[in-house]
């Protein structure tokens, strides 16, 4: 079992990468009144029909070569439910595919969220070509859209070492500022 949210959170966002998103939001809601902690990701991928819906949800099932099975969403799935929240998926072939898990932020089996700010900057820079959307809603709010920032770069590419640097510290202290102490 991956012991970080974060983890859970780079798979699937690999996932929408590997069905070919163009564009990826991201949205973390910590909601005080209602004890849960929200993660919400809807991509613009190839979508999924009704029976593959079912298949990813099934531990024993993969689309991956070489019969390694893909735990990634199952697993998400029984951490929000082990931890008194929810799970969805949905999706349609063309349309792309939204996943939404809650947890119970006070649960005592929830995972920590971990190196949020790492996993998000490594999905970012390593993936210029996507537009990655990002929305944490915690003791504030904080709010990344890579297009923004690509068009304020112009011609400068993201992995300009002056723009890596920026980036890191940048998603890493706004995160930090609105994130509940863990």
């Amino acid at each position: 079992m991956m012991e970080e949210l974060a983890l859970h959170i780079m798979d699937i966002l690999q996932n929408s990468l590997a069905a070919g998103a163009r564009k990826i939001e991201l949205v973390i809601n910590e909601d005080m009144d209602r004890d849960l902690l929200k993660v919400r990701v809807k991509d613009d991928g190839r979508g999924m029909t009704a029976k593959e819906l079912k298949w990813v949800q099934d531990p024993f099932y993969t689309t991956k070569q070489g019969g390694k099975v893909g735990l990634g969403i199952p697993m998400f799935k029984w951490v929000a439910e082990h931890c008194d929240g929810y799970f969805s998926l949905d999706s349609s072939p063309g349309k792309g595919t939204v996943l939404e898990a809650a947890f119970g932020l006070s649960h005592i089996d929830r995972p920590p969220m971990g190196d949020l700010a790492g996993t998000l900057f490594a999905l970012i820079v390593s993936n210029p070509e996507v537009r990655f959307v990002v929305k944490y809603e915690g003791k504030g709010e904080f709010l990344f859209d890579s297009k923004k920032v690509k068009d304020l770069l112009g011609d400068v590419p993201m992995s300009d070492a002056n723009v890596l640097g920026f980036l890191r510290g940048y998603i890493n202290e706004n995160l930090r500022d609105v994130m509940k102490a863990e």
